[in-house]
């Protein structure tokens, strides 16, 4: 099957649950992370009728908010772990050189070592052990070995380190991917080969018949209707909302979810002079200083999170947190006037201990708590097609009962959409540059967000070349991207475009402020709205990022969290 004509079009999306209220599917996924597309994919592969329903957007919880690492965990490994690091490297192999080489790329790091004598082979034999598991499994490791540095060498590669607080670093490489693009790829893939996929449809509590669910009762929050849609199996891949979707069939589960807030900061990449990515150990974990395009990611936090869900709020003790600890180890320290970017996320840990969120294992667990359910939670970003492979194994179990034989798991062989040609498209960059009167950075940018669907980008230029303006106020992209964000991603609203199918809201001082109207009109065409509407939700967008500024200033959790929720979703 070509997946090309496949879309996640605003049809599309009336067309997905027309169908699933139609008739009755094998399975319906609840949650569009990337833990949710994955089963949907992974469902849809073995020959399986499937639906997905998402009560925001694509990845707007836990799935768009990550350390955007494609990585074995090097702290798992510290914890002995091992079959989780291993697990994840494999993942790691596959995404970079078969499943998604245009969104998964190597980004190199350094171990900063602080100590004399034991430090170095210490570290040096965890990460000997960490390129040595890569290299078993099903697929090329796609990364270079580690490497040795000396302080004097470091001083090469990361000029910005402050002399006297290494002794020396220890090379190594991981890989990293926009989490956002991840899954709406997942979820155009799984589109492509015949999954009905629709956001913003809230499920509202699950058909019985008996003791088996049958489906949900579900409402579209676009239009306010509410439907019902029947399915032989429902696999909840709600992440930190699991414990809510448990109440609806009565608390009956084995899973608690513990949410643990993690924050990143965005900064410009001339803010600190390094080659290389690095790691700065912290009391409780590490935190990674990410390369990311013309800036740096720094992150994480690991705390306890039980306010608000849908909008996890960062503080200024967290944000205090991380440039304190970052700083420790640069010679011109960041302070707050250097961070165009802050977000918060929350990771669904399995709980049931009274541990530290910090130490709780990122494994995940697939439990049937009543029969026609399957429940998901746990994992992490690197192991989603693990995960997958799991929950719909287990609904292949609960299949069998009724006489379906469901096929062994393929998407180990299944590519996202834009891999095939991607490499194909990178050797023809000038070509397609010149054919669309393009610089050809410009080429590169789009083939690292789209591989070869850079077609689908072109072709629209070539039918509308005014798209091929810069986007104001955000000139690292073109207005083409959000019409297409619209017509071909599933976006629906100004803040589905701005945060997660690009990220102008963090990698801009303004936070995309600048952008919101020029990007509001584009998507009003492809919409239909009018001009109240247009204006209601650059309207929303501004307030959106005047709370989150807001929150960034409050000392506590909970200060910012009331600060926050001030504003809520867009409907």
């Amino acid at each position: 099957m070509d997946p090309r004509p496949s879309v996640l079009s605003p049809q599309a999306r009336d067309d997905a649950l027309a169908t699933m209220r139609a008739g009755e599917l094998d399975v319906l996924v609840v949650g569009g992370g990337v833990v949710g597309t994955g089963v949907a994919l992974d469902a849809v592969t073995r020959g399986l009728s499937t639906g997905l329903l998402e009560q925001r957007d694509l990845a707007s919880g836990t799935s768009s908010r990550s350390s955007k690492l494609i990585h074995g965990g090097l702290r798992y490994l510290e914890m002995l772990d091992f079959g989780l690091v291993r697990e994840a490297l494999q993942e790691r192999g596959l995404l970079l050189t078969r499943l998604a080489p245009h969104l998964v790329r190597p980004v190199p790091f350094l171990y900063p070592l602080t100590h004399r004598g034991w430090e170095r082979p210490y570290v040096g034999s965890g990460l000997l052990l960490y390129d040595t598991m890569a290299r078993f499994g099903y697929a090329e490791a796609g990364l270079p070995r580690h490497r040795h540095l000396s302080r004097k060498a470091v001083a090469r590669i990361a000029p910005d380190f402050a002399p006297e607080s290494i002794t020396g670093a220890i090379r190594y490489h991981d890989a990293q991917v926009d989490d956002a693009r991840l899954v709406t790829t997942i979820a155009r893939t799984a589109a492509a080969h015949g999954a009905h996929v629709a956001t913003r449809v809230r499920v509202t509590g699950f058909l019985r018949e008996g003791e088996r669910v049958v489906g949900v009762r579900a409402r579209d929050l676009e239009h306010g209707v509410d439907l019902e849609v029947r399915a032989r199996v429902v696999v909840n891949a709600a992440g930190v909302w699991t414990d809510e979707i448990q109440e609806m069939v009565g608390g009956r589960g084995a899973l608690h979810v513990q949410a643990s807030k993690g924050i990143h900061l965005v900064v410009p990449r001339d803010r600190i002079r390094s080659e290389a990515g690095f790691i700065v150990r912290t009391e409780k974990s590490v935190l990674f200083v990410i390369p990311w395009g013309r800036h740096w990611i720094i992150g994480t936090t690991d705390t306890e999170w039980d306010l608000d869900k849908a909008h996890p709020a960062a503080s200024k003790a967290d944000i205090d947190y991380v440039l304190g600890h970052v700083n420790a180890i640069l010679r011109e320290p960041l302070d707050h006037d250097d961070v165009e970017g802050v977000y918060a996320g929350l990771r669904p840990l399995l709980s049931g201990e009274s541990e530290p969120t910090s130490r709780i294992s990122r494994e995940h667990t697939v439990v049937t708590p009543v029969p026609g359910l399957v429940m998901i939670a746990g994992g992490k970003l690197t192991t989603y097609r693990v995960m997958a492979v799991d929950a719909v194994d287990a609904a292949a179990h609960s299949l069998s009962t009724t006489g379906t034989t469901v096929k062994p798991s393929i998407t180990h062989r299944v590519p996202l959409v834009g891999a095939d040609g991607f490499e194909t498209r990178t050797n023809q960059r000038v070509q397609l540059a010149r054919r669309a009167g393009l610089h050809v950075a410009r080429i590169d940018h789009l083939l690292g967000r789209y591989g070869d669907l850079v077609d689908e980008l072109l072709a629209l230029l070539e039918e509308r070349p005014e798209l091929a303006e810069p986007l104001d106020g955000a000139e690292d992209h073109l207005a083409a991207e959000v019409v297409h964000a619209v017509t071909h991603e599933g976006a629906r609203h100004l803040d589905d475009v701005l945060t997660r199918r690009t990220r102008i809201s963090i990698e801009t001082f303004d936070r995309g402020v600048r952008a919101a109207p020029a990007a509001a009109r584009l998507m009003a065409g492809e919409l239909g709205w009018d001009d109240a509407r247009t204006a209601d939700e650059v309207d929303h967008y501004l307030r959106r990022v005047a709370a989150e500024r807001d929150s960034q200033a409050k000392l506590t959790d909970q200060e910012a969290d009331e600060a926050r929720v001030k504003v809520s979703d867009i409907v």
